[in-house]
């Protein structure tokens, strides 16, 4: 029978390193097809990986958790306090070979978990226009859209989520 794990992370294990590499081809892939009709050059992937280490998602104030299926690397999810009552969910991805089998509202939901232990009451999230099976998982989990809690340049949606005692 096949299934899935959830375990914490080190946000520069090899592991890691390979899912932000694979998360970042395909949304920066998305962007640049979308917008400038070209893939993301490689030495550009390379620096934005290397500039993104993913240092935030470290306890004591972080966590990053890696799905894996059968055993198998296959997504993640990252959490990350920006105030004592404020959780920031980021780099949610399952690979594409992997997706429609119930690692992404699982990944989420592990991240709740993670971001309850750490304090948080609520948790939020932006992501980007073109990026609707995002958008589509956060609203079908009980997201909210709201105004921006940020001003990132590729945020095009902003979400929100009370989160209750489990």
């Amino acid at each position: 029978m096949t299934s899935w794990t959830v375990t914490p992370e080190r946000p520069d294990s090899p592991v890691a390193l390979a899912l932000w590499r694979a998360y970042y081809t395909e949304v920066s892939d998305r962007w640049y097809l979308l917008h400038e009709g070209r893939r993301t050059d490689p030495a550009e992937l390379e620096r934005e990986v290397a500039a993104r280490t993913g240092a935030e998602l470290a306890p004591p104030t972080g966590r990053l958790l890696i799905a894996r299926y059968d055993g198998e690397p296959a997504g993640s999810a990252g959490v990350r306090l920006l105030d004592p009552a404020t959780a920031e969910l980021t780099r949610v991805f399952v690979r594409e070979e992997r997706r429609g089998r119930g690692g992404a509202p699982l990944l989420v939901a592990a991240a709740e978990d993670a971001a309850r232990a750490l304090g948080a009451r609520r948790i939020v999230l932006d992501t980007r226009s073109d990026l609707v099976e995002a958008r589509a998982l956060y609203a079908r989990l009980g997201y909210t859209e709201t105004g921006p809690h940020n001003d990132d340049v590729y945020a095009e949606h902003w979400f929100r989520k009370e989160l209750t005692l489990t």
